[in-house]
């Protein structure tokens, strides 16, 4: 999926807070463009299977791709090495200390195959606004008195959607992720939506399911 494909799709979001099924989504998961990122539509797409995912200088791009990547909680792989990470207790883990830091830290993160961030500055302000509200949450990994790993994302309640993730030293953001997911096991949620297939989620357990599939159990 790229995301700044040319294969605009039809829809052009204006103040109305609505967006198209998600069936109209391009072969690319493209569905809509413009509209705003107000904490009203921002939980409107993801409570309907849809997320943001653009550059600075772009419209802002809704997505909602086919097949979509999700990890079942019971389904975590992990390895020999990270099993012996979490003995040693190298890594402290805390729920939602130092939002902003995870956020900061993540937007800085180079990623292969992507200009800059997709962590704009407004992108940074709707989702501080989200975590004020208490939608938005952010697990952190310290090495000491040091922050060298976290992740964030959007709690549906029985969904949680993965946003992004950094680690600064070696195996720290897999760390959050199994400490994630295991805490979400216990609480019974259905799934952790990764939104698109990286080798690195796929390692750890994620796999890709159909759209309808995903829709079924996001709105079940």
């Amino acid at each position: 999926m790229e995301k700044d494909s040319k294969k605009l799709p039809l829809f052009f979001l204006g103040d109305r807070l609505e967006f198209p099924p998600v069936e109209a989504a391009n072969e690319d998961g493209l569905l809509a463009v413009g509209g705003d990122l107000s904490p009203e539509r921002l939980l409107l797409a993801y409570k309907s299977g849809i997320f943001p995912w653009f550059n600075e200088d772009n419209l802002i791009l809704w997505w909602s791709p086919n097949p979509r990547m999700v990890l079942f909680p019971n389904k975590i792989k992990i390895s020999k090495s990270m099993r012996k990470v979490i003995r040693t207790e190298q890594f402290n883990l805390t729920q939602n200390t130092c939002f902003e830091k995870v956020l900061d830290n993540c937007a800085k993160v180079q990623r292969k195959g992507q200009d800059g961030t997709w962590i704009t500055p407004k992108m940074k302000l709707a989702y501080l606004d989200l975590f004020e509200k208490g939608f938005a949450k952010s697990f952190e990994v310290w090495e000491g008195n040091n922050l060298v790993g976290g992740l964030y994302g959007i709690d549906l309640g029985h969904v949680f959607c993965g946003e992004s993730m950094f680690s600064t030293v070696p195996n720290a953001s897999k760390f959050a992720f199994i400490k994630l997911t295991q805490e979400l096991e216990q609480e019974k949620y259905r799934l952790i939506d990764c939104q698109v297939h990286t080798k690195h989620l796929e390692s750890l357990g994620a796999e890709q399911i159909s759209r309808e599939d995903f829709m079924n159990i996001l709105q079940g």
